[in-house]
């Protein structure tokens, strides 16, 4: 083979993400209002959620985290708001359609449409706690932070073990 295209024969198109500031800042801040939600909800549109999904302070705290109370479905859960940390911020992305109106098949264009600060995690079968996985995936950012750290050479110098 002449290594031009070993491997699949279908080749995936460029894809491209436009988080810019002016396009973040020119979108909607949901902060507060996105959930993770334990379920599968086979729904991708705008639906009037707040008029059915009502949250309700409970007064608990486990550990460290306030706990709201919330019905889905008939079903009780029990949410925390978690802060993304700082420096970090969520996006919500949309495909970007051309100007003529139309996608093309050759690439994918992604862009801003709405921005958040926090995410609710709810549980239907167990209070919060900082042992959910999805709060411990959040302690990935400080490792992502030690390990791209530029390290100079004071930092080696006094690492050294002599």
């Amino acid at each position: 083979m002449d290594g031009k295209h070993e491997g699949s024969s279908l080749s995936a198109p460029p894809i491209s993400m436009d988080l810019s500031s002016d396009k973040a800042a020119a979108a909607v801040d949901l902060t507060g209002k996105v959930h993770q939600l334990p379920c599968c909800i086979k729904y991708d549109g705008p639906t009037p959620v707040s008029h059915y999904f009502k949250l309700k302070p409970t007064g608990m705290e486990v550990d460290g985290l306030k706990v709201e109370e919330a019905y889905f479905r008939g079903r009780k859960l029990h949410g925390s708001t978690i802060d993304l940390p700082q420096g970090y911020s969520g996006f919500i992305l949309g495909k970007r359609s051309h100007e003529n109106g139309t996608n093309t098949a050759n690439s994918e264009c992604w862009e801003t449409n709405a921005t958040f600060q926090n995410v609710t995690i709810w549980n239907h079968d167990a209070m919060p706690s900082k042992d959910d996985a999805f709060v411990r995936a959040f302690h990935w950012f400080t490792a992502a932070n030690a390990l791209h750290q530029t390290v100079t050479a004071e930092d080696m110098e006094s690492t050294c073990i002599d």
